[in-house]
């Protein structure tokens, strides 16, 4: 959802997996349904109780693995993931928090537009979780004279989570990614066009539906609100240097937990050089990161039997053609962390396409001068277009003779079969934009909204009005011009 610790990154979670009863799955989904049910059912109440229901289904499988599992290693690495997830989940919501951003008059369809594509670009540099912190609120106040629901789903369709698309700083799975071998730039390279006409086309339908509603307010009420509210103006510009320190920490492997304290440090940090009065403009308070922090604490320990079944069967599901990759990821990013869930399909097409006769001729061919080597041409083109692209994105190691075992799987798969990593890592961030739980940075808005007066839908509200009918036609789309 939005981080992994180096200890899964580096595939060292394998070898603490073993096959959990599928009947402890239930937990997560009895998690899932109270999150979608109970604020409709008793809203009071689940207000009062929901930390109770997600730590106690979590503390089931807790007790699961380490007793009748007996592997507590496993809930460890989950727990070690959270603490990650909700550092940085945390330091940014603080941060951002600490900056005021007010923009002159009120929004129009094209205004709401341009900012909704400026938070899809930024997204790329500061994360989905950076970028929606940012500018959800003067999203927010900008539209508060006519704000609708639909106007806070499309901020996180775009900018929460299919603006991300492009670099490893965008979304986890696609630094992931990064951390297996594949070349930071290598998805902007391969997946632009797909980024920018989904955009477009997410962009294309909000612009309708707000110019409608536009269109419906009287022509003098239009006038006056262009010229009213706030004048522009931007304060706690200080806190750009503690996300930047944020963001720097992300790329922080080794020692461990460096990275989370130097998060922790960044979010104190601001909030106590951030004057009060900046905290008040934006209605600062620290309900939702307590809502998220408790209900993905209950998320990350009960999806813990879903994803390692997945892990275990991934490759025999029956999944060889980019398309179904492409679905595969995408549904189960849509309810599931989609780091993970992303890596085991990158597993599962370096199992099915990676042969490891191919993999020890490129061996050979490093060992002995790359593209120099004699014979060269003699080898497959497999083996030939594997060396080339090693040589493209990692020259310095290929030189020195020696290539870890990921770069080369890694490059063999994006040299000669490009399309299959394509397609999960388009589906691992755009359809984590189907449910509340996609994303961390959803759940967040969500609450963020609420609290400045927002109605928002509940759980199945949002994909049964929004996500399903709007955002799953433009995936098959999608689907349709790249992996069908």
């Amino acid at each position: 959802m939005l981080f992994a610790v180096p200890a899964l990154a580096s595939g060292g979670e394998a070898s603490h997996v073993i096959e959990p009863e599928p009947l402890m799955i239930l937990p997560f989904v009895l998690l899932l349904l109270a999150i979608a049910l109970m604020p409709f059912i008793n809203q009071h109440w689940w207000h009062q109780y929901f930390p109770h229901v997600a730590v106690g289904l979590g503390i089931i499988t807790i007790v699961y693995y380490v007793f009748f599992l007996q592997n507590p290693v496993r809930m460890l690495h989950s727990g070690i993931e959270y603490f990650s997830f909700i550092c940085l989940v945390g330091s940014l919501y603080v941060v951002a928090g600490g900056m005021h951003i007010a923009l002159k008059g009120y929004a129009s369809p094209i205004k709401n537009t341009i900012i909704l594509a400026f938070g899809a670009v930024l997204s790329n540099l500061v994360g989905t979780t950076g970028a929606s912190m940012i500018l959800i609120r003067p999203f927010l106040r900008n539209n508060k004279t006519r704000l609708h629901a639909y106007h806070i789903v499309f901020f996180i369709f775009i900018v929460s989570n299919i603006g991300g698309g492009l670099t490893p700083i965008g979304d986890p799975p696609l630094f992931l990614g990064y951390l297996k071998g594949i070349p930071f730039f290598w998805v902007l390279e391969y997946v632009w066009d797909i980024w920018l006409v989904t955009i477009l086309i997410v962009l294309a339908v909000f612009i309708a539906i707000d110019w409608f509603y536009y269109m419906k307010m009287p022509a003098d009420v239009r006038h006056k609100q262009d010229e009213a509210g706030d004048t522009t103006k931007v304060e706690g510009l200080h806190n750009i240097g503690f996300l930047l320190m944020i963001l720097v920490a992300v790329f922080i492997q080794d020692p461990p937990f460096v990275r989370e304290f130097i998060m922790i440090g960044a979010a104190v940090g601001s909030y106590y050089t951030t004057k009060k009065h900046v905290h008040q403009a934006n209605d600062f308070n620290f309900f939702p990161i307590k809502e998220v922090g408790f209900l993905f604490l209950g998320l990350f320990a009960t999806m813990v039997p879903a994803l390692d079944w997945l892990e275990l069967n991934a490759a025999s599901l029956g999944v060889s053609h980019p398309g179904q990759f492409y679905w595969g990821t995408g549904i189960l990013s849509s309810f599931l962390d989609n780091a993970p869930t992303y890596l085991n399909f990158l597993s599962a097409e370096i199992g099915l396409l990676v042969k490891p006769e191919l993999v020890e001729q490129v061996k050979e061919v490093i060992a002995n001068g790359a593209l120099q080597a004699p014979n060269f041409a003699q080898y497959s083109q497999e083996v030939r277009t594997t060396v080339e692209t090693l040589v493209h994105y990692h020259g310095d190691m290929v030189a020195s003779g020696s290539v870890p075992l990921d770069d080369i799987n890694v490059s063999m798969l994006i040299g000669v079969q490009p399309i299959y990593v394509m397609a999960i890592s388009v589906a691992a961030v755009f359809f984590g934009a189907m449910t509340y739980i996609g994303n961390a940075p959803n759940f967040m808005v969500k609450s963020i909204a609420e609290q400045m007066g927002a109605k928002m839908p509940s759980f199945f509200g949002y994909m049964i009005k929004f996500s399903i009918p709007i955002l799953l036609p433009i995936f098959f789309l999608v689907w349709w011009l790249y992996f069908m």
